[in-house]
């Protein structure tokens, strides 16, 4: 099972690797994906979702359709969500949903 440390590792990466190509790769700055967070807290709501804090932004996505629910990213958002459209990311969300929800009951 993926754990929330890789879930931030491979968003830093694709959001690294999506700019790499980009024009203004002189003035992009890389260490601040260095304090991706990634968590969720059903104790908020029942609805599935994900938080992401980048920097000093924050947003929670919904895991059924990664529509955002509150906060927001500013420019990086744009990246998230085509990293929540990869090929199995949806999939190890869910996984981590599962398991904070049984954590939450075992409280």
């Amino acid at each position: 099972m993926a754990t929330f440390k890789d879930m931030e590792d491979s968003l830093k990466k694709f959001m690294l690797q999506e700019q790499s190509d980009a024009h203004n790769i002189k003035t992009m700055n890389a260490a601040k994906y260095n304090n991706i967070k990634i968590w969720m807290d059903p104790s908020k709501t029942q609805e599935q979702h994900v938080i992401i804090r980048i920097s000093i932004s924050e947003a929670t996505y919904s895991l059924n359709d990664f529509s955002r629910i509150n906060g927001g990213l500013g420019y990086e958002e744009r990246f998230v969500l085509k990293w929540f459209g990869r090929f199995g990311i949806k999939e190890k969300l869910s996984e981590l949903w599962s398991f904070s929800e049984k954590n939450k009951e075992d409280k």
